[in-house]
């Protein structure tokens, strides 16, 4: 499954956690390729971030509209879209 992350802080580049592949849409917004619940792909990026940082995760069931961010972006959700 595909999920968008969230942070209001840019945590760089997202090492280990309950995910197969990450892409960075901008900074601070996320797309997560995990056969993970989204509890569990919630809570391991929560727990990478400092305390009291806001965090958005949601499932996608479907590729998302958008413009301008970064490159390369389609094209990962095209390599991962059976997961969708």
């Amino acid at each position: 499954m595909i999920f968008l992350g969230w942070s209001a802080v840019d945590p760089g580049e997202l090492g280990e956690g309950p995910w197969r592949a990450v892409f960075q849409l901008a900074p601070g917004l996320f797309l997560f390729d995990s056969d993970a619940t989204l509890s569990r792909v919630y809570h391991e990026l929560k727990w990478s971030l400092p305390p009291g940082t806001g965090v958005l995760v949601a499932p996608l069931h479907e590729a998302p509209k958008f413009l301008r961010l970064e490159r390369g972006a389609r094209a990962w959700l095209r390599a991962h879209e059976p997961r969708l």
